[in-house]
């Protein structure tokens, strides 16, 4: 019996520390895509490739298949947001 509770255990701690590392990974895209918005929001160059290395990170963790994986960025998406969040900027 101990070793099925040992399992379980380990299991448990392993999945824990992915949900921890998604988490934290999440946490960074999220601030990089917000600084991303508020540079074209002032016209400033930005750039999505620290956006998209983050969101392959998560979903290389996702293939362990107990986190959800996210869509890759492009300029585009980045300007689209802006455009429709703060449409009193593009006037």
């Amino acid at each position: 019996m101990t070793n099925v509770h040992e399992e379980i255990s380990a299991h448990s701690k392993k999945q824990h520390a992915i949900v921890s590392a998604f988490i934290a990974l999440e946490e960074k895209r999220e601030a990089l895509i917000e600084q991303a918005v508020q540079q074209c929001r002032h016209s400033q160059p930005f750039s999505v490739v620290g956006i998209n290395a983050v969101t392959a990170e998560i979903n290389e963790l996702a293939k362990q298949g107990i986190i959800p994986t996210r869509k890759r960025v492009s300029d585009e998406m980045v300007r689209e947001f802006v455009q429709r969040k703060y449409p009193a900027d593009n006037q």
